[in-house]
């Protein structure tokens, strides 16, 4: 016997499941936290040595399976940037974490020190776009020896009230105006990743005007300013259906027992789920690993992959209103790169920008921003004189090594440098 359906009904019923998405995780996450607690028990009973001998074969099998359990869990609150110290011509100094200014969004934060002489202030925009600002620890640390460094350290909207109002691409745009403007005349912006197309607006808005602070350089690092060149898979993705199916979806309202309760969000846990399906191997490989590391006691790979996962599962959720609108805007209408990006009724015009030197990096195996899009910012601002344009293209790196690791530190942040130290004075 075959029921009745409705399809208005259905359609109806489905679109309530979706939107209960956060509270399913939301009960699943509160679920587990004693049965982790029981895991974690049972790691430090299984990893004592028996009768004054050390644990056997199986007792270490044990002991890291349960370790497993215990630890393999996200979390959503910003993790330390742990930076207490930094060199400053030759000597240790210390490092002062504060924050500046304040929205209910984001927090401007400066990593203070006493050095000898003034070096150049440095804006360093970090995305919203799942992850902590924390994911640009090794960037601070690479650039503090020689440079004044505030960051956008963005909130994770599930702790926003939604009294705060909405925030959507133009509230981003509009918070690093803020910012520079607050910094003042000489604050060189590095925009990584997903942020460059709104330094780059950000800038030309300025510039249209002739703002007193417009910054003597601009950096954009691994950023989708035009994604028709050579799509990756998730440029594709973000094409493949209209807008409303974004909506209907991916996006869900925060749980009741968080500060942000009831807005709209594009959950964090949902992103970072896409990401590890999309390179699901590496991640069970990784895993494999360091179920080995914990039998084998190795210290070294124990340190490698905390390293890597306690940031990784450091997630925070985005307003519902800046990842569509980004979405749409960016990767759907390429609005930047066809020159009708509009914001608050003024048009955005990179060809304006005359003072601002541009460097734009790129990583020769970046699978998520690929080779030639973030290299289009050099065509758009064509108001720009040839010497005050610099491109870099970092061969054997991938998305993250652009900005952070060997070859960031090594080859990537001499480049940065160049342009910061070359348009100081200009």
């Amino acid at each position: 016997m075959t029921l009745p359906c409705n399809p208005a009904v259905l359609r109806r019923n489905i679109v309530y499941l979706r939107a209960m998405l956060y509270q399913a995780y939301q009960a699943y996450a509160d679920a587990m936290l004693p049965i982790r607690a029981l895991a974690e028990a049972m790691a430090r009973i299984a990893g004592r040595p028996w009768s004054g001998f050390d644990p056997f074969l199986v007792q270490r099998n044990m002991a890291a399976a349960w370790t497993l359990l215990a630890e393999t869990r996200l979390t959503h609150r910003r993790p330390p940037f742990g930076i207490d110290e930094t060199t400053v011509a030759g000597k240790s100094v210390a490092v002062a974490e504060t924050a500046v200014r304040t929205t209910p969004f984001c927090r401007l934060v400066h990593f203070a020190k006493k050095a000898a002489a003034a070096q150049p202030r440095v804006l360093l925009v970090a995305p919203m776009s799942g992850h902590f600002a924390t994911l640009l620890r090794h960037t601070v640390r690479t650039m503090l020896p020689d440079h004044d460094i505030y960051v956008t350290d963005w909130a994770n909207a599930r702790d926003v009230p939604l009294a705060a109002g909405r925030f959507g691409f133009d509230e981003f745009i509009a918070h690093l105006i803020d910012f520079i403007e607050f910094l003042g005349p000489g604050t060189h912006v590095l925009g990584v990743c997903q942020p460059a197309v709104a330094v780059l607006a950000a800038v030309a808005l300025m510039a249209a005007e002739d703002h007193p602070a417009q910054p003597p350089s601009m950096t954009l690092m691994a950023g989708p300013i035009d994604t028709r060149v050579n799509p990756t898979r998730v440029d594709e993705l973000a094409v493949e259906r209209p807008i409303e199916w974004f909506e209907a979806n991916l996006i869900s309202r925060v749980p009741l027992c968080h500060a942000g309760a009831l807005r709209r969000v594009y959950p964090g846990f949902v992103q970072l789920a896409a990401f590890m399906a999309m390179n699901s191997g590496r991640h069970l490989r990784a895993f494999g690993r360091y179920f080995a590391a914990l039998v084998d006691g190795d210290a070294a790979g124990l340190a490698a992959h905390h390293a890597f996962y306690d940031e990784y599962f450091a997630v925070m959720d985005l307003p519902a209103e800046f990842y569509l609108e980004t979405v749409e805007r960016v990767f759907q209408r390429h609005e930047l790169a066809r020159g009708t990006l509009v914001w608050r009724g003024r048009k955005v015009d990179p060809g304006r920008i005359r003072r601002t030197a541009l460097l734009t990096v790129e990583g020769e195996r970046d699978d998520i921003c690929a080779v030639g899009q973030t290299l289009a910012a050099q065509e758009l601002c064509s108001g720009l004189a040839p010497a005050k344009k610099r491109h870099h293209l970092q061969t054997g790196v991938g998305h993250y090594g652009v900005f952070s690791g060997r070859r960031w530190a090594s080859e990537v942040y001499p480049r940065v440098c160049e342009i910061i130290g070359s348009s100081e004075h200009d």
